[in-house]
């Protein structure tokens, strides 16, 4: 296999490298009978990218019948051929890329000006197809934009946002970041953009709709569109289905398929309270164990209550009381004991609240350890002072 890529092409193939890289640590190189594919997806598998690289990108495009190439190895190391992106186009005249099974290398040779020669030798391991099954062609939303549009619009998020939801209409589009609902609302900062239909070059909406996808992602092929010219195409449609930014000329195609929050997560987040009061199995694991914890301080509370109310009859030094007083301490004494079942039995759902706000933090074995042998010393206290 082996091919060669001259003057500007460079820089793109170059700049698609370091698109990819913003999505996954592994790159997959894989040879096709209509170019040369690039993919990688990310570590939780909920972002997938490729660039297809036609026969017409390349100046040499040989490939040995019979052959199949296909391999991957670490971004990083790909991308460490093309650091420097600013003086790529003006030093290096053409990229040749040959693979070499018997030493399982791939070899990138860079003929820079005045005869100078850079050569990297990468070992890669073979794989299988990396494929994402997805149609955009069938999305009944489709937006077309200049990357310049975007990249303004993008630009008022902060670099540190993860989140952004995207809503349409039949005439408009709103961007915003995305917040959790159980964030308070009045210490994050919301901000809301709205696009007129007029500023897009394609806008066709069949279904209005909301989606929350990574901006991560949509900023790596924001950096590769601007580059290179290109509009950007987005294909949409419910929420929890996936989003596709694509990217396409005579020569290449670019699409980043990406995962959507789904409806139901919305839902969830909008019903926390409700949520809250069903928490999962794992949660329950903890709760058992802060639940221990707080009946326990629950006990110590109140048999140490009772323990110091006994001892103040014997230890009065006054002169011996009346009946009829002993009786009513005795009736006050029900009173109260009464009145403690009666909070005893509304005290489970506050000590489940509590359990639950606990248990939302996670704690190390050592502090479980400690709380558990605290609830043991606690109710040893408590069976002494009874005793």
């Amino acid at each position: 296999m082996d091919y060669v890529a001259t003057g500007g092409n460079v820089k793109v193939l170059a700049k698609a490298i370091h698109s990819l890289s913003r999505i996954g640590d592994e790159l997959y190189f894989e040879h096709q009978d209509d170019g040369l594919a690039l993919r990688t997806v990310n570590s939780s598998r909920s972002a997938f990218a490729s660039f297809c690289l036609s026969p017409l990108f390349f100046q040499r495009f040989h490939t040995s019948p019979g052959h199949t190439f296909r391999c991957k190895m670490p971004v990083k190391s790909v991308q460490s051929v093309f650091k420097s992106l600013s003086s790529l186009e003006k030093t290096v005249e053409k990229c040749r890329i040959e693979w070499k099974p018997e030493r399982s290398q791939l070899t990138f040779t860079l003929h820079c000006k005045h005869g100078l020669l850079k050569t990297h030798n990468l070992s890669f391991q073979d794989c299988e197809s990396l494929q994402a099954v997805f149609d955009k062609e069938g999305c009944p939303n489709v937006l077309r934009a200049q990357p310049r549009l975007l990249v303004d619009t993008v630009l008022n998020f902060p670099p540190s946002l993860e989140e952004v939801t995207v809503s349409v209409s039949g005439d408009r589009m709103w961007l915003k970041n995305h917040v959790e609902d159980k964030t308070d609302q009045f210490k994050a900062m919301m901000t809301e953009l709205c696009l007129s239909s007029e500023e897009f070059d394609h806008f066709s909406v069949s279904l209005q709709t909301s989606i929350t996808f990574c901006l991560k992602e949509l900023r790596g092929l924001l950096v590769f569109a601007e580059s290179t010219g290109l509009p950007i195409s987005v294909f949409f449609d419910d929420p929890g289905r996936p989003v596709v930014l694509s990217v396409s000329d005579s020569v290449l195609e670019a699409n980043f398929v990406l995962a959507t929050l789904s409806e139901d997560a919305h839902q969830n987040n909008n019903n926390n309270s409700k949520r809250a009061s069903t928490p999962t199995p794992a949660d329950d694991f903890m709760c058992d164990d802060m639940d221990s914890y707080l009946i326990a301080m629950e006990t110590s509370e109140i048999a140490g209550a009772s323990s110091q109310k006994e001892p103040q009859p014997s230890s009065s030094h006054g002169p011996p009381m009346p009946n009829h007083r002993v009786f009513l301490d005795s009736v006050i004494e029900e009173q109260q004991q009464e009145r403690d079942e009666e909070e005893d039995l509304h005290r489970p759902p506050n000590k489940k609240f509590r359990s639950l706000f606990f248990g939302s933090v996670s704690l190390t074995p050592s502090q479980v350890a400690n709380q558990t042998m605290h609830s043991q010393d606690v109710l040893a206290s408590d069976s002494e002072d009874e005793g």
